[in-house]
């Protein structure tokens, strides 16, 4: 169900955004896409997944996205519209699995939102329709200001594949398809200064577990984005502060240049309220170089990227009574906001540019920690005009017990471990 209040500001902001709209040349449907996922996932014979599921699991899912936007020349109304569906093994696993054991993200839900623009058409065991709207937000600009309410998305931080200074809805670093963030409901706005400096605040308003709008769940965050060094140096640093949940964090991040390669990097400091934590105070860093050059008369760009995940677990041991012994690390893998359980990574990535419609992208993610690691080839070919083809393959190698070799269940000769995956997505553009 919609609530009330969401229907009533939806209908404000829709009939504000027409009667602004009414003389543009811009109203109306701004475009979309239409997606096709294919996913087939197998398992190893010591995988607790099998006890439930057949291997190969296969999966068909469906994403349509359509936008649609009024604007005159300092308002906008932004809606996109999205029908969701996924049939097939994954979401049968995930209902079937015990406890707080999640193998596949189900589709997005709004329990947590401040509106609740999702509704769920049909859904059994194995399959599930729901439609929502993923953007709904009203856009007032000026020469120098921007402010922004509404459900949208916020990318903050400089780490290419590890985010430790993102913390609303950032991807995993193993997602083959990033094009959209899950929305939020937040209140935006962003101050630019002559010099090219800006500063941007967000406040992320959310319910408790009881639906009730609460400040112990919300996020209020203020970003300051400079610019510093000479022509022949181009730098930039990013100042951060912010109430996150019941937790205050600080970061300090940037990039220059360093030769022909660019330098980038965060560090971020977490002050936790969680009378169970090891520490009060938390360090995260992630740094990266990025350099471009030409091979075999291939256009190639590689990336190095270290990760040091502060809250994650640094002995290798993820058995269920250390997880539970770490709770701040539990709650932000179940939030959505951290993907890893240990506390060193590296990873290595290459585009390569085959021809100017194939690009190859190998990855590999190393937890340095326990010496398993995620192999992953990626391949993205643009078909035609408006058609993209994206396949990856991804190969997990670890003992068992590691993070990529098989998480250690308790359960005699069981693990939370999967084998060789495969994606792949038809995409339409329109």
């Amino acid at each position: 169900m919609i609530r009330p209040l969401t229907l009533f500001i939806f209908t404000c902001l829709l009939h504000a955004a027409i009667a602004a709209g009414a003389d543009s040349n811009t109203a109306g449907f701004k475009g979309g896409h239409a997606k096709y996922q294919f996913l087939l996932n197998t398992f190893p014979e010591d995988s607790l997944f099998r006890d439930y599921v057949d291997t190969p699991a296969v999966d068909h899912n469906g994403d349509l996205r359509l936008k649609f936007g009024w604007q005159t020349d300092s308002l906008s109304l932004n809606i996109d519209y999205q029908i969701i569906a996924q049939h097939g093994d994954s979401l049968n696993l995930t209902n079937s699995l015990p406890g707080a054991v999640i193998f596949i993200k189900p589709v997005p839900d709004d329990y947590y939102r401040l509106f609740d623009l999702t509704h769920v058409i049909s859904q059994d065991d194995n399959s599930v329709v729901v439609h929502r709207l993923d953007r709904l937000y009203v856009d007032m600009t000026s020469r120098n200001m921007v402010a922004r309410f509404g459900r949208q998305a916020v990318s903050w931080g400089n780490g290419l594949i590890y985010t430790p200074m993102d913390f609303f809805n950032p991807f995993d670093p193993a997602a083959v398809d990033k094009e959209y963030k899950t929305g939020d409901d937040m209140l935006y706005g962003q101050y630019l200064r002559q010099n090219g400096d800006d500063l941007q605040a967000v406040w992320v308003i959310r319910r408790d577990i009881n639906g009730d709008v609460s400040s112990t769940v919300d996020s209020i965050a203020a970003k300051y984005h400079g610019f510093a060094g000479s022509s022949a140096n181009n730098s930039e640093f990013d100042l951060l502060l912010a109430e996150h949940y019941d937790d205050y964090i600080i970061g300090i991040g940037g990039l220059t240049d360093i030769g022909t390669a660019l330098w980038r990097g965060d560090i971020t400091l977490t002050r936790t309220s969680n009378p169970l934590a090891e520490s009060d105070n938390v360090f995260s860093l992630v740094t990266s170089l990025s350099w471009s050059w030409v091979s075999w008369g291939h256009n190639v760009s590689g990336i190095a990227e270290y990760f040091y995940n502060g809250f994650g677990i640094s002995d290798g041991d993820y058995s269920p009574a250390a997880l539970a012994a770490n709770p701040e690390l539990v709650e932000r893998i179940v939030r959505g906001e951290l993907f890893t359980l240990g506390r060193h990574y590296l990873a290595l990535s290459a585009t390569i540019e085959l021809n100017p419609l194939w690009l190859l992208t190998p990855n590999v993610f190393i937890n340095a920690s326990d010496g398993s690691l995620l192999a992953q080839l990626v391949s993205t070919y643009d078909l035609k005009q408006n058609w993209q083809l994206l396949v990856a393959l991804g190969i997990p190698a670890g003992a068992a017990g590691t993070e990529y070799g098989g998480i250690d269940t308790g359960m005699a000769g069981k693990q939370l471990s999967t084998g060789p995956s495969l994606f792949a997505q038809l995409a339409w553009y329109f």
